[in-house]
């Protein structure tokens, strides 16, 4: 699943920034700025130290061993609140001149579909999210597959036909678990 979400850097900054994919002029081209807007501080583990990972192992893959310069440069921001407070830093990011930034957070969808309004040439990435933009994309994980599992391994041990499920917010991919393991039962 984190091997997609590398993919997925990757694969975004190649579609969007043609320097990756086209022949080098003989000067040498700024990195890409990315940003990367984390809700938690960063910790050993946890959904924002895998996002953390995502973006270690795209500059380790955009940037290559030794002293060449470096074609992707990113930085980020961690703790950051859902709200005003998200828009605030994905706009000073945008401000800062990044290139690409990533919000992996359900949370900081609308700031985002917010600043992207104000920064058209600037490219987004709305984790979890599901409202688009000319510069905001949407990605998320198959984490339905999982639960769809769930509820088959759930449905074979159940004696009562009963099964309970917990969720947090009815947000579109908690509805998907939900789905996705009622299914499975």
């Amino acid at each position: 699943m984190y091997k997609n979400l590398v993919a997925a850097f990757a694969a975004a900054c190649c579609l969007f920034f043609p320097v990756f994919t086209s022949a080098q002029s003989h000067s040498p081209a700024l990195p890409l700025k990315v940003g990367f807007v984390y809700v938690t501080p960063l910790a050993p583990m946890g959904w924002v130290h895998q996002h953390d990972e995502g973006r270690k192992a795209m500059l380790a893959a955009l940037n290559g061993p030794g002293g060449a310069a470096p074609r992707v440069q990113a930085t980020y921001v961690e703790n950051v609140a859902e709200g005003a407070d998200a828009e605030r830093v994905i706009r000073d990011l945008a401000r800062q001149g990044h290139q690409l930034i990533f919000t992996p957070s359900f949370g900081y969808m609308e700031p985002t579909l917010a600043v992207a309004r104000d920064f058209p040439a600037v490219r987004f990435e709305s984790i979890t999210g599901y409202k688009t933009a000319a510069n905001v994309a949407v990605a998320n994980a198959r984490y339905y597959e999982g639960r769809y599992l769930a509820g088959i391994a759930a449905g074979r041990v159940t004696t009562s036909n009963t099964a309970g499920y917990v969720a947090g917010f009815p947000i579109p991919e908690v509805l998907q678990g939900i789905n996705a393991f009622t299914l499975g039962m």
